[in-house]
């Protein structure tokens, strides 16, 4: 039983590996609306054809020092590091499941939210590619989702949608600014196809905590002259806010009854 469970580790974790060198090619082309089909991977620098086997995930770039190997340029640590994480992120979603379709489906909302994030880090959107697409897995996998129903699914990705739009227009009554974008509003129905409507109260709660934390701490940082119209991404702390409910959701009851 050890040794099985060892070997599924390790599959899950290549496997997760695998899948965070496709999220890196997400990253770096769904912002220019290119396809992450083709062309091949290619090196940022000379832009030569990255061989298949300097192509394994973490690996090849420590065998090959982060460098190209045509023409010697720096390659960023953000590659392995995207790839690890999500290795990682695909061993947590087995541990918690197992080897079920619940797997898949939590390690594809994992790795969405992943990917979302660190574009909308760098570029301040949230591609519809991966919120709409990401929506109507989240439908289909209610039939086989251990957390919520087809009609809980369905209600989550309206509510999660209606909810943050009516918070949007509520903050800007009052403040007369933009506080959340489209790109927010699509990536929390997502959240609730897959984790339900009762997860949404949570996981807002959770991601204004923490944003509000990090906000406040870098308009100090930066020297913000107006600490209340700094602005920062929302959906990293989205994605936050949904992976912390999905591994724990059982330790916040005490403060969502309802769960």
């Amino acid at each position: 039983m050890l040794e099985t469970t060892v070997v599924e580790i390790l599959a899950v974790f290549i496997f997760g590996a695998l899948v965070g060198s496709f999220l890196n090619v997400c990253a770096y082309r769904l912002p220019k609306e290119e396809s992450v089909i083709r062309p091949g991977s290619r090196c940022p620098h000379c832009k030569s054809p990255i061989k298949w086997y300097d192509n394994i995930p973490i690996l090849s770039f420590l065998w090959l020092r982060g460098r190209c190997r045509n023409c010697g340029g720096q390659i960023s640590w953000r590659y392995p590091l995207v790839e690890l994480i999500t290795a990682l992120l695909s061993v947590a979603v087995y541990l918690r499941f197992g080897l079920t379709p619940a797997y898949l489906g939590f390690f594809f909302l994992v790795a969405a939210l992943w990917v979302a994030s660190l574009i909308d880090l760098e570029h301040q959107i949230i591609p519809d590619e991966i919120s709409l697409i990401g929506i109507l897995v989240g439908l289909a996998f209610s039939l086989y989702n251990p957390l919520t129903t087809p009609t809980d699914a369905l209600l989550g990705a309206l509510c999660g949608a209606g909810g943050l739009y009516l918070l949007a227009e509520f903050y800007y009554f009052f403040t007369k600014r933009e506080g959340l974008g489209g790109g927010d509003l699509k990536l929390l129905a997502m959240i609730g196809a897959f984790l339900g409507v009762k997860s949404l109260i949570p996981v807002v709660f959770l991601a204004s905590l923490v944003g509000a934390v990090i906000g406040i701490a870098l308009a100090l940082w930066q020297k913000a002259k107006d600490k209340r119209t700094f602005a920062i991404p929302f959906g990293p702390f989205l994605s936050l806010g949904a992976v912390v409910y999905l591994f724990f959701a059982p330790y916040l009851k005490p403060f969502f009854p309802w769960l």
